[in-house]
Parts: structure tokens; sequence; C-alpha cells
């Protein structure tokens, strides 16, 4: 009997003290993150913000009795720390707004992107084509060409020199 007597009362201890552990402060933050602390919230803190405070005790007392007694006259006193009231969180309406700003710029951007990768890899094409038509008229081979009433003939050697000098003027406008 004796033992379950002391078992009870260490127990009953053991819950009384583990109270004085727990967080004494639980507030959101301005960036709508719940914080606990044994600390009061930090100044500016709206007390619609303060969930939990110790034993009814409001952020403002807490402040002034956790704030340092003010200086005698003749010391010089610490300016106080400017105290910004946080923003005000944006509605859902201009969250959703400011997505869809965020989506459509994305969606512009990736199809510029593509069009530039398109426009690179045309240019890349027209450039071998042209590089290989350049080849083809400096090698000096017979190249056979169609006229207007369609009749297949040789090109000459003036026609192969005119055609190769806008060949590589085009070449190198565009591929250089």
């Amino acid at each position: 009997m004796n033992q379950r007597i002391t078992r009870c009362m260490l127990a009953a201890a053991l819950i009384a003290c583990s109270s004085l552990a727990q967080a004494q402060w639980i507030w959101v933050n301005e960036k709508g993150v719940k914080q606990l602390s044994d600390q009061p919230p930090p100044p500016g803190t709206p007390a619609n913000r303060v969930l939990k405070s110790p034993r009814g005790l409001a952020p403002a007392d807490a402040r002034q009795a956790a704030a340092p007694a003010p200086a005698a006259e003749g010391e010089d006193a610490a300016a106080p720390a400017d105290a910004k009231a946080p923003a005000a969180k944006p509605s859902l309406a201009e969250r959703n707004a400011d997505y869809n700003k965020r989506q459509k710029l994305a969606a512009e951007n990736a199809a510029k992107a593509q069009e530039d990768a398109n426009r690179a890899n045309e240019k890349t094409k027209y450039c071998s084509e042209a590089k290989k038509n350049i080849d083809l008229l400096e090698s000096g081979v017979r190249i056979s060409e169609v006229d207007n009433k369609g009749e297949r003939g040789y090109m000459s050697d003036e026609g192969r020199a005119k055609r190769l000098q806008e060949d590589r003027s085009a070449y190198n406008k565009a591929c250089k």
C-alpha cells in the first residue's frame, strides 16, 4: 500500500511540473506560421494574432514586464527599435490574380523559348544546306538544271561563278 501511494504522489508531481515546460506563448507571425515560445511575441504583433498567452496576460502587458526599466535622468536611453506593422495579408482574389499572372508569364516565356529553338533549328538546317550547295559548286562537277521551258541543261561556268558568289554572300550573312 505504501508503494502505491508513493507512485501516485510521484505521478501527480510529474504531471504538475510538466505544465511548466510547455510553451507559454503561441502566435501567428507575419508569414502566417504558428510560433511557440516562452517569450512574448515581438513588438508590433497585433493582439488578434496571439493565440495563447500565459494565464490571461496580454502581449502588451508582457512586453512592459519584459522591457528594461527606463533610464534615470542624465543617462542616455537607447531609442526603441522602429516597429513596423506587418503588411496586410493579400486576399484570396489577389493571390489568385497574382498566380494567374505568373502562369501567363511562364507560358509566354515557354512559347518564346520554343520559338527561338525553332528558329535556331531552321537556321542550322539552312546553313548546312547552303554549305553543301557551296561545296558542290566549288567541286567542279557538272550540274544540271531545268529552264523555264522544262528542258534539262547543264550550268555554264559563268552561271556557276555567279551562283557561287550569290550563295557565299547569303551564307556569310545568315550563318556567320
